[in-house]
């Protein structure tokens, strides 16, 4: 799961499970096969960004004991969670080009049903800060 599959859904007419039956048997154009290769490339990074905010979260618990705390770890999950949010935003960001470039019925409804990235303005903060620097 996704959290663009509704938009997709919306702008195929079809469930995903469906689209990617369709997908995998050759009978997609293009756009289709690229939105399911995008969903896929999305699922899997917010699958990362899930499993490392539950680590951080886990190890800062209340009842953890604070000598198991180690700062390396923390950076490591940090650079890792900066990687995988950046990832998101320009898959998000693909996805959206793609369906606002559908013709017909496909385009109206990706209008609507418009994908955005949900992550924090300050998950991206050495991201932001690097192209600052470089515009």
């Amino acid at each position: 799961m996704s959290s663009q599959d509704q938009a997709i859904e919306s702008a195929f007419g079809q469930p995903v499970s469906e689209l990617y039956r369709t997908a995998t048997a050759g009978q997609a154009g293009p756009a289709l096969l690229r939105a399911m290769e995008l969903r896929s490339f999305l699922a899997v990074t917010e699958s990362h960004v899930n499993r490392v905010r539950d680590r951080m979260h886990q190890a800062t618990a209340p009842d953890r004991d604070q000598n198991e705390l180690d700062a390396a770890d923390f950076r490591m999950d940090v650079q890792w969670l900066e990687a995988a949010l950046s990832s998101r935003t320009e898959i998000i960001t693909a996805l959206t080009r793609l369906l606002r470039s559908m013709p017909g019925r496909e385009a109206s409804n990706a209008g609507r049903h418009q994908v955005t990235p949900t992550a924090s303005p300050k998950a991206n903060t050495a991201t932001t800060a690097a192209r600052s620097r470089h515009p």
